[in-house]
């Protein structure tokens, strides 16, 4: 089973879920990169930030949203957050299906590695 296929079960099953509306879901990442590392998908099929249109533009922007509600839900939007959107191979996209990383719960260091 591709990974496309998992995220659209995890939003059907609404198990494990941290957060969910009528637009985004969000859910822990399976292998996290961070103490607190939660994954915020559209509930639509995205596969990239090429792939925003002016129809589905409002799903895009519901992800960054409900990313400000779950660190205040989870206690981290004082000490500090990280949001990061990956597009496409060179950026680290792995998974065709658009989704927000929400990194916390530590100091997280510069953004990028030389």
């Amino acid at each position: 089973m591709n990974v496309e296929m998992i995220f659209s079960q995890i939003i059907s099953k609404k198990k494990n879920l941290i957060y969910q509306d009528k637009k985004v879901t969000a859910f822990y990442d399976k292998y996290p990169k961070a103490p607190i590392h939660i994954l915020i998908i559209p509930n639509i099929l995205i596969p990239t930030a090429n792939d925003v249109t002016k129809e589905n533009k409002f799903f895009f922007m519901h992800m960054f949203y409900a990313a400000t509600k779950i660190a205040k839900k989870i206690g981290i939007h004082k000490t500090g957050y990280r949001l990061i959107l990956n597009c496409n191979k060179h950026a680290g996209q792995e998974i065709k299906y658009i989704h927000l990383h929400l990194l916390g719960g530590k100091f997280l260091g510069p953004l990028l590695s030389k």
